[in-house]
């Protein structure tokens, strides 16, 4: 009975050990995974929404916008993977998979032949052929059709007559290129190519245009607005050589030439930061002069600075700080700084009569106030004190005893700086008498901004509607108030310079 009974448990034993055995046995895996990624053969992009199937048959799954697919609980066994889209060749890979392993398999699908229909040939748009820049600054347009929707990309070939040089402009993604340093005098000839990766570039025609040979002599130097930004401009008497000098992407403006050094400084505005520039009369040559400390104001556009003509000094405002810097960007010197903290907004210096004129006002551009200081700072005497409204323009005659400025005589003061009847006047220090020279203005007009001629027989001022958003005109005037004739001399200008 006991050998029985011990039989009898060593078979249930066995039968134990048999069945977990089986149990584990069952419950391994037989499956792996297959992950991957499909990419166009030529530009190494991910592709999406790409069909992945296999044979033998599985789960099918498309692409992720990454390009990416995983088929999960594939079992084991030897696979051949197919990539399925539209405009692509489709393509076959093979791929093992292992029990609770990953495979990974990369495919690259070529373009279909035949799939995606070119872009048109580019058709030139600006400069048009033949076409005279007066200036040295253009933008290129081109036109395309993209029958396929394809991503473009241009590239830019501009040859000269003057030289070998091949400029090239490549990876373009926009349909326009603005060249900011083309040579003046020269004739250029330009091609543009048109890309989408999948068929052969296509190449428009050539087409050329010509650049004005700058005029060195121009006596008048003003400012535009081009699209909202201020570009610099210098023309003749009869305005027949008007020219461009810095380009309309940038903001620059208040133009002031130095004839002995034959240059224009002038200031320009890149993002929260003014600085001076200088560059030679045709446009060339443009250099930043200040760097760590800027001309600054309450308003950017009612600031002025001045280079005297025998000097190789520029005087500009900072606030409440009058500043000289050479005109090669060295020798910063604090010259004043107002005892009130007043802002100074306006400088002429004439250093022969060591006479310095400021305008200062307060943070809202009004108490405005208007008196010369010689070269060291030392006060000499008041032109302009007491006074409501606003001030622009302000220039000292040849022997400092005489000076030009525009006076808001409603003396309105306002958040948008709006002047009512702005006057230019003449004042006289050898009389200390204020005289009207705007007696001949057309009423709701402002005269801003006025400067003598260089010899001093006129005036050149701005002349603009008072409702602060028409157009701005430069006149001309005799100073002898008896003579009430203005002449129109430039349309949609303003800051103007005559030297």
């Amino acid at each position: 009975m006991k050998n029985v009974l011990t039989k009898f448990i060593y078979s249930i034993a066995i039968l134990l050990v048999f069945y977990s055995c089986q149990e584990d046995y069952l419950q391994e895996s037989t499956t792996g995974i297959l992950i991957g990624k499909v990419v166009a053969s030529d530009t190494n992009i991910p592709l999406a929404n790409v069909k992945i199937e296999t044979s033998p048959v599985s789960t099918t799954v498309f692409t992720d916008e990454n390009g990416d697919f995983t088929i999960d609980q594939i079992s084991v066994a030897e696979y051949s993977v197919k990539a399925e889209l539209k405009g692509y060749t489709t393509l076959f890979k093979p791929a093992v998979i292992y029990q609770d392993r990953k495979t990974n398999i990369v495919f690259e699908l070529k373009t279909a032949k035949g799939s995606v229909k070119p872009p048109s040939k580019p058709v030139l748009i600006s400069p048009s052929s033949n076409e005279v820049l007066k200036g040295i600054v253009t933008t290129f347009k081109w036109s395309v059709e993209n029958p396929s929707e394809s991503e473009l990309t241009y590239t830019l070939k501009l040859y000269n007559d003057k030289d070998s040089n091949v400029e090239i402009y490549d990876k373009l993604t926009q349909n326009s290129f603005t060249h900011e340093n083309l040579k003046l005098g020269v004739k250029y000839f330009w091609q543009i190519i048109v890309d989408d990766s999948h068929n052969t570039p296509v190449q428009s025609e050539v087409s050329s245009f010509q650049v004005y040979s700058a005029p060195k002599n121009n006596r008048y130097f003003y400012t535009k607005n081009i699209d909202g930004n201020f570009a610099i401009f210098s023309s003749d008497e009869s305005n027949t050589t008007e020219f461009q000098l810095t380009s309309e992407k940038v903001n620059s403006f208040r133009p002031k030439k130095n004839p002995t050094a034959n240059k224009v400084a002038y200031l320009q505005t890149s993002g929260s930061y003014t600085d001076l520039y200088t560059m030679d009369t045709d446009g060339t040559n443009k250099q930043k002069i200040t760097s760590n400390v800027k001309p600054g104001g309450f308003n950017l556009n009612e600031l002025s600075f001045s280079w005297p003509a025998n000097s190789n000094k520029i005087y500009f405002p900072s606030f409440n700080k009058l500043y000289s810097i050479s005109s090669n960007g060295q020798d910063l010197t604090l010259v004043y700084q107002t005892p009130d903290n007043s802002f100074i907004s306006e400088v002429d210096v004439n250093i022969e009569y060591n006479t310095i004129a400021l305008k200062t006002n307060n943070a809202n551009g009004y108490d405005i106030a208007i008196y010369c200081i010689d070269l060291k700072g030392k006060f000499l005497f008041n032109v302009l004190t007491n006074v409501k409204g606003a001030s622009s323009g302000l220039h000292l005659s040849n022997d400092a005893t005489k000076i030009l400025y525009s006076l808001d005589d409603q003396g309105a003061q306002n958040m948008e700086y709006r002047r009512i009847d702005s006057n230019i006047y003449l004042f006289d220090k050898a009389t200390n008498k204020h005289t009207k020279i705007s007696s001949d203005k057309e009423k709701g007009t402002n005269d801003l901004d006025p400067r003598f001629s260089p010899n001093e027989a006129s005036v050149i001022f701005t002349n603009t509607s008072n409702d602060n958003r028409s157009a701005k005109n430069i006149y001309t005037k005799e100073t002898n108030t008896a003579t009430k004739t203005r002449v129109l001399k430039y349309f949609n200008a303003f800051m103007p310079e005559w030297i």
